[in-house]
């Protein structure tokens, strides 16, 4: 398994990767609609593994009881740690079947909003020479737009597949995708990102 991994990301002439971030069971059903967007990261995905551009998963998740979650953070302290508590966490983790990793992807467990805090992941992006992060997930307003802010601080080329990510607030969305995340990433569409020359 690592040899087809390691001869997968000596092709990636690129040094991209596509990254697919909290699209998981627990976090895709609070969306009104997640249709959309699931098959717009489908689309993605594919298109990334047609040039072989490695596909990275980016799941949120914790211990047992939580202990990773401090009283001080407002976004995971108000209920979300008693909520986490007592949790199956590898079913609130699993990715949706239909952007299921193919074996030799990799996957990464964070522990907060952003990809990289409390993960590996900056360790396996620069381990695998990768300069260039495509980005998809749920939600824009959450892990999008934390990992947008972190990566651009860690010098990443990055690009935003605005119709492969979603929140619940679609303006929201909009205001990120048009007026934001302009000033430090590309936003292109995925069809627009197929047709590119990377």
């Amino acid at each position: 398994m690592i040899v087809l991994l390691l001869g997968t990301m000596e092709q990636n002439s690129q040094n991209t990767a596509l990254l697919v971030m909290d699209m998981q069971a627990g976090i895709i059903r609070n969306l009104a609609d997640a249709t959309a967007v699931i098959k717009n990261v489908a689309k993605a995905i594919a298109t990334a593994r047609e040039r072989d551009i490695p596909v990275i998963y980016v799941v949120v998740g914790f211990r047992e009881g939580a202990p990773e979650i401090s009283r001080n953070n407002k976004f995971f302290s108000t209920g979300v740690k008693e909520r986490f508590a007592n949790a199956d966490m590898g079913a609130f983790m699993k990715i949706h079947p239909d952007l299921a990793p193919h074996e030799g992807d990799i996957t990464v467990i964070k522990r907060r909003v952003s990809a990289f805090t409390g993960s590996d992941l900056e360790v396996v992006l620069r381990g695998q020479d990768i300069r260039h992060i495509i980005l998809t997930g749920i939600s824009t307003g959450g892990v999008v737009l934390s990992t947008v802010r972190e990566a651009s601080d860690k010098d990443f080329r990055i690009t935003v597949l605005a119709n492969g990510c979603a929140d619940a607030d679609n303006e929201v969305h909009q205001v990120l995708t048009t007026k934001v995340f302009p000033r430090q990433a590309d936003v292109l569409t995925i069809e627009e990102w197929g047709k590119a020359k990377q």
